[in-house]
């Protein structure tokens, strides 16, 4: 058999190559996270440099997007991408992932990355040992109201009806103040999961660059003129994807976080979007799988890949934040973490 020979290889940055989305909107495999508008935010709100390894073919190429992230206290990494639940390398069937690997390999052992980090890649990395693992929901939200609906869980329909019985409502806005209003339920949620939030800057530029771009929409819920509970959700081609959901405690028993996962299935069907992505979970977090099992989603599992360039193999993630620092993290005030967030975040991408 005739091996195909290695594609040339070229280093592009998106943000300044003004037909990027059209370039990666050719493959079925693209998603939101493949887009400028998202390599834009992790690159102005975190100070890492885009390098974007892409063949030469422009009318089916092999894309991977990278981060250079140079840090003290990590050491310094090509990451496909931070901060993303899923970025898989696209890759056409006529091309071997194993030479456009090996050209990043040596990208990065000429720059010394000490690491490479591919947040996806299983059907090309089937035997290699995966970093981490987690799990992954999708729903088809292209079928009529009622059929989604039905899908439900009937525990998942009943909080539905709850939060309407309980005079909870929900508004889809694209505005700098909704952005903020996510933000403060969102410092809340981080502190209760012991972690601190992410820096303002970083929601801040998601507005500029994605939110108000309308490649991305806030859903708040509220409940006697409180905002008591949010999410963030961006959209590329026919996919949506819940990033961000965050809520005030108090309010819980009114489940609002079931009425806006619901509202935003019609809200986003309505649109045009043919399938909701809701990220990742991790394994060890029952409590978020069986929520969106019981939106009737598809689970599969998503696997990271940290490729060592020292001993050149496949090596495990090491542990970011331990029990028990988010045990002493749940307990400090919220300003507190918020500086920690923005000092921490820089480093952990």
């Amino acid at each position: 058999m005739t091996r195909n020979p290695t594609p040339d290889i070229q280093i592009l940055n998106p943000i300044n190559y003004n037909h990027w989305d059209e370039l990666v909107g050719k493959s079925p495999d693209c998603s939101f996270f493949h887009t400028a508008a998202w390599i834009r935010v992790l690159s102005e709100s975190y100070h890492y440099a885009p390098v974007c390894f892409v063949s030469d073919d422009k009318e089916n190429p092999s894309i991977i997007p990278f981060m250079d992230v140079k840090s003290i206290l990590t050491g310094r990494r090509g990451v496909s991408l931070p901060f993303t639940d899923y970025c898989e390398p696209i890759i056409p069937g006529d091309i071997n992932f194993q030479d456009v690997l090996d050209r990043i390999i040596q990208y990065g052992k000429r720059v010394n990355w000490e690491f490479i980090e591919l947040r996806g890649g299983e059907k090309f990395l089937p035997d290699a040992r995966p970093s981490s693992i987690f799990f992954g929901h999708r729903l088809d939200i292209s079928r009529k109201d009622n059929e989604i609906y039905g899908s439900f869980k009937d525990a998942f329909k009943r909080n539905i009806k709850k939060a309407y019985a309980s005079g909870v409502s929900v508004q889809f806005s694209g505005t700098r103040e909704a952005v903020g209003e996510f933000y403060r339920l969102n410092s809340l949620t981080r502190k209760r999961h012991g972690l601190p939030p992410q820096p303002y800057r970083f929601f801040r530029k998601v507005y500029e660059h994605i939110i108000s771009k309308d490649q991305g929409v806030v859903a708040l819920a509220a409940h006697d003129k409180r905002f008591i509970a949010g999410a963030v959700f961006f959209h590329f081609g026919n996919e949506v994807v819940y990033k961000y959901g965050a809520s005030d405690k108090k309010y819980q028993n009114l489940r609002p976080n079931n009425l806006i996962m619901w509202e935003a299935v019609r809200w986003h069907r309505e649109r045009g979007c043919k399938s909701l992505s809701l990220g990742r979970t991790e394994i060890g977090n029952q409590g978020l799988r069986q929520f969106k099992l019981a939106l009737g989603a598809e689970e599969y599992t998503i696997r990271y890949y940290r490729y060592d360039l020292k001993s050149g193999s496949f090596v495990a993630e090491p542990e970011k934040v331990s029990a028990f620092q988010t045990g002493i993290m749940s307990k400090l005030p919220v300003f507190v973490l918020k500086f920690i967030g923005k000092a921490y975040y820089r480093h952990a991408g």
